[in-house]
């Protein structure tokens, strides 16, 4: 067997996770307002993959053909290929089930239609609506010598017609169909669920905003731009770092198209001449049968609200019975390390540690990295509050997290208003880890207390992702962690650490070393073991390393929810690696590394997904769990993971998911951490084993 038969192309493998994302709007089981989400969850997601993913891979085209991914061996233009078709196919069930969960919708009263759907009486009061709410707020562009073609804006919608003048001269017109002025979802009829989209509308009456001309063609239009910037390429020193990103973000919004959506079938010739105003290839150009942006489906929902069961039952994180109300959080975590698990548990005892902190005598400084914080973030609050009360504040905000900057840069200014000391990132890497720092000194000695988290600073991603956050007041990791900070804040990298594994530099190198100690004992005849939950994984020397440690006789268990180019069970290769996905009502998001049985276990929890980008590009911090009660607690959640026969796909030989179907009881992890949660927040109340959820 070919050495390429293990591995899967990355972003051939990254479009079956959107498969299994589209597959949730697919399924019956999941309530009905929850598939909405799920297929706005694709398109969103297929977006994104446009403008990063398909942006990139055009850019290597552009630069040389002779660029090979690492693993498979294909050339960009050959992924291109690739992912064209297989986009084209998931589109056409895209539609099918938009279809089908317009017409499930019509059983609750909502229905959007055009208006071959309309009566004359309903159409007559579109027209007026159009004329006196639209028509005036609307700009209307025709295309000529002295009209230039408009630019269009990302992911924004359009209409366009071909216009013909009675002299038989032809222009083209368009009009953008974004607005915050009038609604997306227009009343066909009040007081019932009828709408017509605002786009769908203006296409209708485009003649009306081009008066003197006959409309022979019309479309709605949609563009997709590269948003893949290489910041560091373009970095000048001379330049404040801040204001630079600021200039950054707006050059983003003007790079090259990377898709063209349409929503009618025009003539070939305003197809390719509407490709070269873009500068863009025909072949990038999608005919859509369902909305380009369905954003309104969240809209719908809301009105929706009060009917329970077409959503998941309501659930909220509950408090973490490892906490003691009324007693301070810092004084507990110095009692004995504490993990919580999000979003089953709350975030508040972090939140209070840091309120605590700010105002605490004995705390000296607080420090961390920031990489996405939510809009009204109680974190940067908490720090705010710190500085003002006199504490050394450090705050490592990364500018350079995707589609965060704007946030992040305004969080950054209010941070440095306050007092905070803020700093950027470094030179070629992204400071991904979660880390914070407070300083303590009590009666002239030193005492730290160290959080390490999978997941960003975040209120609300901590009630939608799945993530752990250690706390702990152990004194060597919480000199590492300083020893971090003073790398960062000097533009460095740590070079060595022993109890933290510490991206670029000391995170590949030791996770390695780590398989390779689990394939002597394997050799030697003894039970070994390796346990990964992690996001992505592509790191071509880990994925191999994998490899002979499954023909070394190594049991490997895998939770990987979205890339993975690695393929299971392939005879004499990989046929000892078991790999699932979970795709549910959260996004997976935790990272946990196991390696070795029985006492000699290492257990993590980590920032970092086995990418090239993480382990060797960022700042990455992964963090060992010591507290034996813990570790057991996430041995029984990596098994109950595994375990999950209702939300799982198991990656196949053939490099396909397949459904693992219940036998016997079912098992869904998360419901079932969430029911977990519920009877723990008494602390009398016994913990849940995963029989007794099955049993049940």
């Amino acid at each position: 067997m070919s050495e390429e038969k293990i591995y899967m192309n990355r972003e051939l493998s990254w479009l079956k996770f959107n498969e299994r994302v589209l597959e949730e709007a697919e399924n019956e089981k999941t309530p009905l307002c929850e598939r909405l989400s799920f297929a706005s969850i694709y398109q969103s997601n297929l977006d994104e993959f446009f403008m990063v993913r398909v942006g990139s891979l055009i850019d290597q085209m552009m630069v040389s053909k002779d660029i090979l991914d690492n693993k498979t061996r294909m050339t960009p233009k050959e992924q291109i290929k690739a992912i064209l078709q297989q986009v084209t196919l998931l589109n056409y069930r895209k539609d099918a089930v938009y279809e089908t969960l317009m017409k499930e919708l019509e059983e609750y009263g909502i229905k959007i239609v055009n208006f071959q759907m309309v009566g004359e009486k309903e159409q007559e009061n579109l027209m007026q609506f159009f004329k006196a709410e639209i028509a005036p707020l609307i700009s209307p562009t025709i295309v000529g010598k002295r009209q230039p073609f408009p630019f269009l804006r990302n992911r924004e919608i359009y209409a366009v017609a071909v216009l013909e003048r009675k002299n038989g001269k032809e222009k083209l017109g368009i009009i953008p169909c974004s607005s915050s002025v009038f609604p997306r979802l227009i009343p066909v009829q009040s007081g019932t669920g009828i709408s017509m989209l605002s786009e769908e509308l203006i296409l209708h009456f485009i003649a009306e905003a081009f008066p003197g001309y006959t409309v022979k063609e019309k479309s709605i239009i949609r563009v997709t731009r590269n948003a893949d910037i290489d910041a560091d390429a373009l970095y000048d020193e001379d330049l404040d770092y801040r204001e630079f990103m600021t200039e950054l973000i707006k050059k983003r919004k003007k790079l090259a198209p990377v898709r063209l959506e349409m929503s009618r079938k025009m003539d070939g010739s305003v197809i390719r001449m509407l490709c070269d105003f873009l500068k863009t290839d025909v072949r990038y150009v999608f005919q859509m049968n369902t909305p380009m942006d369905l954003s309104f489906l969240f809209q719908i929902q809301d009105s929706l609200r009060q009917i329970p069961e077409l959503f998941y039952e309501k659930r909220t994180p509950q408090n973490s019975i490892q906490f003691r109300k009324g007693i301070s959080v810092i004084e507990q975590i110095k009692e004995k390390d504490k993990l919580l698990s999000y979003p089953y548990e709350n975030i508040k005892p972090f939140l209070e540690m840091l309120r605590e902190a700010a105002n605490d005598p004995d705390v000296v400084s607080i420090k961390m990295t920031l990489y996405r914080m939510a809009r009204q973030s109680k974190v940067v609050e908490a720090l705010i509050e710190a500085a003002e009360n006199g504490k050394e504040v450090l705050a490592l905000v990364e500018l350079k997290a995707r589609f965060d900057e704007e946030n992040n840069i305004e969080w950054s200014r209010r941070l440095e208003d306050a007092g905070c000391q803020v700093i950027y990132g470094l030179d070629g890497y992204k400071v991904h880890s979660k880390l914070c720092l407070i300083t303590r000194k009590t009666q002239g000695k030193l005492e730290y207390i160290t959080q390490v988290g999978t997941g960003n600073y975040n209120e609300k991603t901590a009630r939608l992702y799945t993530d752990l956050s250690l706390m702990t007041a152990d004194m060597e990791i919480g000199q590492e962690a300083s020893a971090v900070f003073a790398a960062l804040a000097m533009g460095e990298t740590v070079e060595e650490s022993g109890h933290l594994l510490v991206a670029p530099k000391c995170l590949q190198n030791r996770v390695l070393e780590m398989i390779d100690e689990e394939i002597d004992h394997a050799r030697k005849g003894e039970k070994a073991y390796i346990g990964i939950k992690i996001n992505s994984l592509t790191d071509k020397k880990i994925i191999d390393r994998l490899v002979l440690a499954s023909q070394a006789g190594v049991k490997i268990e895998m939770i990987v929810r979205g890339i993975c180019c690695l393929i299971p069970g392939v005879k004499g290769k990989t046929e000892n690696i078991r790999i699932i996905s979970i795709v549910g009502r959260y996004l997976e998001h935790s990272r946990i590394y196991m390696f070795g049985c029985g006492e000699r276990q290492k257990i993590y929890i980590a920032s970092a997904d086995y990418m090239t980008r993480n382990t060797l590009r960022r700042v990455e911090v992964a963090v060992p769990i010591y507290d034996l009660e813990l570790k057991t607690m996430l041995n029984e959640m990596f098994v109950t993971m595994l375990s999950d026969n209702q939300q799982a796909r198991e990656l196949q030989a053939d490099g396909n998911y397949k459904r693992i179907f219940a036998e016997g009881p079912g098992l869904n992890s998360q419901e079932f951490f969430l029911e977990q949660a519920y009877r723990q927040k008494d602390e009398a109340a016994p913990a849940v084993s995963v029989e007794t959820a099955q049993e049940e």
